[in-house]
């Protein structure tokens, strides 16, 4: 029996219908197999850049931006890579044979999968990169018989600057995954991924890169404890309409607007759709003011959350421009309440979140590009899974107006994890495993 009553239309990200009548349940983190892959590769696969270990090594760079004269070691690493994979495989191993190394670029970059008993024997995530990271140190130092005066070396390539830092700064071995000491409380994990990885991991592609966004901001809404009782609800439409381009709302308003169209028109032909379709209906008047009413207010909240992903495909596509994310979040937000009466999306939360984005990201701050950004972060983390999708959408569409652009932050990200057809293409993914 269907847990909820709603049933949607799956779209694909050029507006062809993947699945229909589909419940809702069907779409949970906690249920789809799609995602639920998506959730267990995310926290086993580990990156490691061998080419770029053997180059640090050789000039000596060692950590995020220091190079130490004297500790340079010249090591044929890809030369041997077939060997130094092998002993990585053989030590992550716990039964035999379960580890998975994918290798691209000819070996140089490698994604590894280790087994799923590593991370059921941890209490956290983090056992999958220090695993590997080991591994990878041993397997050089084994390798090329390197002495204990210069292990050390070979470790700082791998690890970074820890332990001497929180964090790995400046390690050729990575996740996606930040490091839990970064979460900002319970659940923040797979929130805490960059705008710039989702951006790279989908090849630019701006619905995917949404999609992804959405279906891990939305697996962390769940981890954190927001999607108990009446708001499971609410973040499944939510995530459904935004993300997942349920009855391919976002397309729609996407292709009416695209050509000629603004934020505001945007707005107007969401309000339109939503009378159409009998989400809203006009109610009282005050003076020459309109107020809508809704009988279901998480449905309303549902096309909300489209009509901002769609304003801020129409204005930072139109422009090219990332920048315009934060103001698009405010401004669509701002007149969807003033043209209904009725809350805006995430109940007001996107707004909030977008007024301290504009100052973070771009104005007088002035610290970061939107690509930048994460849904841990203290500046973009109050809406509840629906703002940071938008911004991957924008960085996507964006034509090189970041400083930090995702190139430049994120490219092993696309070379590696981007490979994987379920963080490539998650909408397809998600709606075949429905």
């Amino acid at each position: 029996m269907a847990k909820y009553s709603d049933t949607i239309d799956l779209y694909s990200d050029d507006g062809k219908v993947l699945k229909s009548n589909v419940s809702l349940e069907k779409v949970s983190p906690l249920v789809n197999p799609a995602t639920l892959k998506l959730i267990d590769l995310t926290k086993r696969s580990v990156a490691v850049n061998l080419g770029g270990i053997e180059a640090n090594l050789k000039s000596g760079k060692l950590g995020k931006n220091g190079v130490i004269m004297g500790r340079e070691l010249d090591l044929p690493i890809m030369q041997n890579k077939d060997a130094i994979i092998a002993k990585i495989k053989e030590m992550v191993d716990v039964m035999g044979g379960e580890t998975v190394v994918n290798e691209y670029k000819g070996g140089q970059l490698l994604l590894v999968e280790v087994p799923e008993a590593r991370i059921k024997a941890a209490s956290t995530y983090d056992a999958a990169i220090t695993a590997v990271a080991a591994a990878t140190t041993y397997a050089i130092v084994d390798q090329f018989d390197i002495d204990m005066f210069n292990a050390s070396t070979v470790k700082a390539t791998t690890f970074g600057g820890y332990p001497h830092t929180m964090d790995m700064e400046g390690a050729l071995v990575t996740s996606i995954l930040s490091n839990p000491q970064n979460n900002e409380g319970l659940g923040y994990a797979l929130r805490n991924i960059g705008v710039n990885h989702y951006v790279m991991m989908t090849g630019r592609n701006a619905m995917q890169g949404a999609a992804l966004a959405a279906t891990l901001e939305t697996a962390g809404e769940f981890e954190m404890g927001g999607a108990i009782g009446p708001f499971e609800r609410h973040l499944l439409l939510q995530y459904a309409y935004q993300g997942l381009n349920a009855n391919n709302l976002v397309y729609d308003l996407v292709k009416a607007n695209g050509q000629t169209g603004t934020v505001g028109t945007v707005l107007q032909s969401l309000v339109e759709r939503a009378i159409e379709d009998k989400v809203i209906v006009p109610g009282k008047k005050g003076g020459y003011f309109q107020f809508y009413d809704t009988k279901d207010p998480m449905m309303w909240n549902a096309y909300a959350a489209a009509g901002t992903m769609a304003a801020t495909m129409v204005n930072c596509g139109a422009g090219r421009f990332a920048q315009a994310v934060s103001s698009t979040l405010l401004y669509f937000n701002d007149l969807l309440e003033h043209e209904t009466g009725l809350p805006s999306t995430d109940f007001g939360r996107v707004m909030g979140t977008a007024v301290g984005f504009s100052f973070f990201s771009h104005s007088i701050y002035g610290g970061g590009g939107p690509g930048i950004f994460n849904g841990n972060h203290v500046v973009t983390r109050h809406a509840n899974g629906c703002a940071i999708p938008c911004v991957v959408a924008a960085c996507a569409l964006d034509a090189g107006t970041q400083m930090f652009t995702p190139e430049g932050t994120s490219a092993v990200m696309g070379q590696t994890y981007g490979q994987i057809p379920e963080f490539n293409k998650p909408i397809q993914h998600i709606a075949k495993s429905v």
